[in-house]
């Protein structure tokens, strides 16, 4: 995984531990391997694994502000971004909220191999019946749907986190909050990091 850390400093981020890179090395082997069985991801290649997937989610770990003691990851897929945000900032309680049974699957055993502190909720997010200090999601489907669902789930004066393309609306309904200007994601042209900060 030394290629991991040629592609964070070439984003200007700072490299990871070795400690770190080799978790995130097996993390590669186990998304590799169970992507033969399932669809886990449409990103196959390692170079667009370590650019979309990892470079993002630890960009998107980084731009979390500090004193958040939890974090959802809603529709979490193939751990994305939950498993780097809890790789890379382990004093978040991150839970992973996964409807489609064989994901949590993948899930549970990349937590196992990884041991990651994560939990998993293996169910739609919107039955949680908790709040959290963070929200995220990315790639999720019904985009609309999925910002109200997750809206409701974020703790009062939380943050929601959002990683998307530029051409995804926010739900009218919630364009009056006070959302971040769009941040490029490392890599892309079309993805960007969008935050919201709920009133409390």
């Amino acid at each position: 995984m030394s290629r991991l850390n040629v592609l964070l400093t070439a984003a200007g981020m700072e490299p990871v531990s070795a400690e770190l890179s080799e978790r995130f090395s097996r993390y590669w082997l186990l998304l590799a391997k169970w992507n033969s069985k399932l669809n886990l991801s449409g990103i196959r290649s390692e170079e667009e694994v370590l650019r979309r997937h990892f470079v993002e989610c630890i960009f998107c770990a980084r731009q979390l502000p500090s004193g958040i003691s939890t974090l959802l990851d809603f529709g979490s897929g193939a751990g994305f971004p939950g498993i780097p945000i809890a790789l890379c900032r382990p004093e978040i309680a991150v839970t992973l909220a996964e409807s489609q049974m064989k994901k949590s699957a993948f899930l549970r055993e990349v937590i196992r191999e990884l041991d990651v502190e994560a939990n998993i909720h293996a169910g739609r997010a919107e039955d949680l019946s908790s709040s959290f200090d963070a929200v995220a999601m990315r790639a999720v489907d019904k985009m609309n749907e999925a910002v109200s669902a997750a809206v409701k789930l974020t703790a009062p004066a939380g943050i929601l986190v959002v990683l998307t393309s530029k051409s995804s609306e926010v739900p009218e309904r919630y364009a009056t909050l006070n959302w971040s200007d769009p941040v490029s994601l490392p890599y892309s042209n079309q993805n960007v990091l969008l935050t919201v900060r709920m009133r409390s």
